[in-house]
């Protein structure tokens, strides 16, 4: 899984991603979503420390089966939020 934190003057925007899935673009029913290098291409890490990024963070993307896994066990989305796009599972959690 691949996790980036991008710093801005309000937040910490986190992109979370499985690996195999950065640099892709999804399509569904004229949904286009470019999982861009530049925004989720960031450092390899492990459940653990993805969990203890998670429950820091005010907004985060989150894309692939095993990020939206972590994300449900760190507690920042529920099940019922959780979308597809390409069959592939989403979600967005924002806290502040």
């Amino acid at each position: 899984m691949n996790i980036k934190i991008h710093k801005t003057n309000f937040s910490d925007v986190v992109a979370f991603c499985d690996k195999e899935l950065v640099g892709k673009v999804l399509e569904d029913k004229g949904i286009k979503i470019r999982l861009s290098k530049i925004f989720y291409d960031g450092k390899d890490v492990d459940e653990k420390t993805a969990i203890e990024i998670l429950k820091n963070a005010n907004t985060t993307n989150i894309f692939g089966e095993k990020s939206i896994k972590v994300a449900l066990k760190a507690g920042i989305i529920d099940k019922n939020n959780i979308k597809k796009i390409q069959g592939v599972p989403y979600a967005i959690s924002v806290s502040f």
